[in-house]
């Protein structure tokens, strides 16, 4: 459960990390739209220089960029899911290129501090020290760990769904409802599925076990992101 974690090609990743003294990594829809933003743009192999500089390319391109990488091999990793909550974020990485998950994690990490930071007027770090990741070992576990990260946001019980922090949280369950759209590489979860609803059910129902056994609540203060 380390960065000192050696990351193995076609092997999946549980990555995490929060804000520095719990602090808030996003404050309003902006900063979580450019958070998204900086998953899609940052995953190259490429330098792209700022986001700011390829914005209008990111835009002419929309948010197949990752899956269109990946099948140019240009891509660092493979996103499977993610979760973006207010003050910590959840994701399922597969690196695709040697060092791929660090590298990544790098340019992210550095990338959208140094926007946060611009932006709001502050410096220093904004994470919590380096990225925390888990190996996910067999398949089952790579399963649960996907409803856990598609639902991370109701895992925490964070907001209602209209509440102003709700509005904050970007996550691809959506994208898993719809079973097509956006930038996750979902076929290696779905397609243990007999279709969509089967996979949502299953996330539901994990996440109504999330909730109710008393080992995942101490898992969750294990990670220490049981505080949202």
């Amino acid at each position: 459960m380390h960065i000192n974690l050696e990351f193995a090609e076609e092997e999946y990743y549980h990555v995490y990390n929060r804000g520095v003294e719990k602090r808030s990594i996003v404050v309003d829809e902006k900063d979580s739209a450019r958070f998204i933003q900086s998953l899609i743009q940052f995953n190259s192999l490429k330098p792209i220089g700022s986001i700011f500089e390829n914005t209008y390319e990111y835009k002419k391109i929309g948010s197949e960029t990752s899956k269109e990488l990946t099948k140019k091999n240009e891509a660092l990793v493979e996103i499977i899911a993610y979760c973006l909550n207010p003050n910590h974020f959840h994701m399922i990485l597969s690196p695709v290129v040697e060092d791929g998950i660090s590298k990544f994690m790098h340019r992210l990490g550095t990338g959208y501090t140094k926007y946060f930071n611009k932006r709001h007027k502050r410096s220093g770090s904004l994470f919590q020290g380096l990225f925390k990741a888990k190996h996910l070992e067999d398949n089952d576990y790579l399963l649960h760990v996907s409803a856990y990260v598609n639902l991370n946001d109701r895992v925490h019980k964070i907001g209602s769904e209209t509440s102003k922090v709700s509005k904050l949280v970007r996550k691809s369950y959506g994208e898993y409802e719809a079973g097509s759209g956006g930038f996750c590489q979902k076929d290696v979860i779905l397609d243990q599925f007999k279709n969509r609803k089967e996979y949502t059910d299953f996330c539901e129902d994990s996440l109504e076990l999330m909730h109710e056994t008393k080992d995942e609540q101490n898992e969750l203060k294990d990670l220490n992101l049981l505080e949202y």
